[in-house]
């Protein structure tokens, strides 16, 4: 026996006809975002040669993204609940495409930050609107697994993609179309969304915003993203990044007790105070930390030890790309409506610690097939496994007013451990470098034998950060084992249901024999 919801005038609110093309237009704007992310790293020499970016100001054009990405992730959710997913959804392609265009046409630094700052700003109101649509559109168990495998592995693999695009662009054109090549992306995924996408009625939040919660969290993130990002080149005793800390936790504690008491929060409590969705929160944003630290390691030694061209690192990353959508397709999409989330998260990021285990073994002289190959494959392989289960418990029964916040919160995770990865490991990497390099020194008297030195403590210092990789996963995979108890996602989603604030004449139940 099952329940079909029907409307007043009886028509069946079934699933939409369109939901498949409509996936195909949020997993291209998410790619879009996701390839931002790593794209312009690789152009970010040129960039800076041509603008005249100093030295000391050339973090600005990736933290500038960073800061307004994750500072304003949280209104963005709300904004896009508030407006409409699919509103939200076209509003932001525009304007990330808009940014990008201005981006690629930066005749100087300030130029330059600004787009980059606009970019995070519109994305902060893309991302959260693209998954949020994905998890109101398809409610039906097995339907729902197939679109958050493709998604997942979109997510997880899109940044190492972003490497290849970002060399060949870089290589054979100019650093400038590592932003241009956004406006097609966003034109194809508008122009389908527009007239594809159906987003599901009665879903809105239209309680009145929360200005005090907006402020403090946008402000708190922000703290805390610059805190990590001004620790990677002042170090962690510096009195602006304690102070930055400091000012986070104030912020953010500030934000937490507003949100308990005010009508209609920003994040109401009661989403990230679910054990499930709180546990993929804090493992997902843990699995992150680890994987950035990696793709910033793998890219230097890579081009600077193995003296790759950056087309070629790029295409060294391909196996982790394979890995990850075999394992979130093949894998996770398959067994998420039959196997608890936590039995393919745990597993995942083990396989993921396993992966790392690999290239804790980098050496000058270490090969790509025994060495790189396998750590990417398994890496890939459990990242694309635990992301997609992930990905989809984190908005699996949630109300559907609150699809937007829920969605942002997976976002935000993700931003803050891309930003904390960033800074922790390469500030353990640049330690261990140093100390390989006082220990080491007396040995070195000859110009051969000084370069050879300074390229094996640069690989020591990836290798020491690398073993903080494995025990930051095998942290994530305790947390998911221990934390995540909901079951197999088998069920009806939260968003299939009306919602309780809906007129009575359209939840009409009709019993089915």
């Amino acid at each position: 026996m099952s329940e079909t919801l029907i409307s007043a005038g009886g028509a069946d609110t079934g699933p939409d006809p369109k939901r498949w093309k409509a996936l195909i237009f949020i997993a291209l704007a998410q790619l879009m975002v996701v390839l931002d992310a790593t794209i312009v790293n690789i152009a970010l020499p040129s960039a800076q040669q041509d603008l005249g970016v100093s030295d000391g100001n050339r973090q600005w054009v990736i933290t500038a993204y960073a800061l307004a990405f994750g500072g304003l992730l949280l209104f963005g959710g709300r904004i896009a609940d508030l407006w409409g997913r699919k509103r939200a959804f076209l509003v932001g392609l525009t304007g990330f495409a808009t940014a990008s265009v201005l981006g690629g046409a930066a005749q100087g630094e300030a130029m330059m930050l600004g787009a980059r700052a606009l970019q995070g700003a519109f994305g902060a109101l893309l991302a959260p609107a693209a998954l949020s649509l994905l998890a109101v559109t398809f409610t039906e168990a097995r339907e729902r697994a197939k679109a958050f495998g493709i998604y997942g592995a979109i997510a997880g693999g899109g940044g190492a993609v972003g490497f290849i695009l970002g060399g060949t662009l870089t290589e054979y054109l100019n650093w400038r179309w590592t932003f241009f090549v956004n406006v097609p992306f966003a034109i194809v995924a508008a122009l389908g969304a527009y007239f594809v996408i159906r987003e599901p009625a009665g879903g809105r939040n239209r309680s009145p915003l929360d200005i005090p919660g907006v402020v403090l969290s946008s402000l708190g993130l922000v703290s805390l993203v610059y805190g990590f990002t001004h620790a990677e080149s002042a170090g962690w005793s510096d009195a602006w990044t304690i102070g930055m800390f400091v000012a986070s936790a104030v912020l953010l504690g500030a934000f937490l007790v507003t949100e308990a008491n005010v009508k209609a929060p920003l994040l109401p409590l009661r989403v990230p105070a679910d054990r499930n969705r709180g546990g993929v929160y804090l493992s997902l944003g843990l699995a992150v930390i680890a994987m950035f630290g990696t793709f910033l390691f793998l890219t230097y030694y890579l081009q600077v030890v193995q003296g790759y061209s950056p087309i070629r690192t790029g295409l060294a990353f391909l196996p982790m790309v394979a890995g990850m959508i075999t394992g979130s397709t093949q894998i996770g999409a398959r067994l998420m409506t039959r196997v608890p989330p936590r039995l393919l998260m745990g597993p995942g990021f083990m396989a993921a610690a396993a992966g790392m285990l690999f290239l804790t073994r980098m050496d000058i002289g270490s090969s790509y097939a025994g060495v790189v190959l396998p750590g990417l494959l398994l890496l890939g392989l459990g990242m694309g496994t635990a992301f997609m289960p992930a990905m989809s418990l984190a908005t699996h029964g949630v109300e559907p007013r609150d699809a937007g916040v829920a969605s942002a919160m997976v976002n935000t995770s993700q931003q803050v451990g891309g930003a904390i990865g960033t800074a922790l490991l390469n500030t353990v990497a640049a330690s261990a470098t140093t100390a390989y390099l006082t220990a080491h020194a007396a040995g070195a008297t000859t110009p051969a034998a000084q370069k050879l030195l300074r390229a094996q403590a640069m690989v020591d210092g990836y290798s020491s950060a690398t073993w903080w990789a494995v025990g930051i996963l095998v942290l994530a995979a305790g947390i998911a084992l221990t934390m995540i108890k909901a079951g197999h996602q088998g069920g009806p989603t939260a968003a299939s249901r009306a919602p309780e604030d809906a007129p009575q004449e359209t939840r009409i139940p009709v019993v089915a024999h």
